[in-house]
């Protein structure tokens, strides 16, 4: 069974700094590209940050030069510091994992920057 489960989700004051976890199991971790996405409702989900199996990654163009993203092949797990945050950064937070015509996603982790 397939699981991604996410953590690290928080109240945080503007400027402040969260890092998120995704611990993976039921899939060969290593070989997938991982990805964080983000909803806030009435709005699409969106890419925040994507990492490749090799590490090659990107970002959205708005989180660019404040989150990174990052993963740990040893622990299954993908991370995403995220730095300077902004109200508009409030969102549920996914961890989603793709391989080919697999993908998977986590239950969500609620971010909120407010003051």
């Amino acid at each position: 069974q397939v699981q991604l489960v996410e953590s690290g989700g928080a109240l945080v004051q503007p400027g402040g700094s969260l890092r998120l976890s995704c611990a993976a199991s039921g899939i060969s971790f290593s070989i997938y590209a991982m990805a964080w996405f983000r909803q806030v409702p009435g709005k699409q989900r969106e890419l925040v940050a994507r990492i490749a199996s090799g590490g090659r990654t990107n970002y959205l163009d708005s989180v660019k030069g404040r989150f990174t993203i990052s993963r740990d092949n040893a622990k299954n797990t993908v991370y995403l510091q995220m730095n300077s945050l902004v109200p508009e950064d409030t969102a549920v937070y996914y961890c989603y994992a793709t391989f080919g015509s697999r993908d998977y996603w986590g239950q969500g982790t609620q971010v909120t920057v407010s003051s």
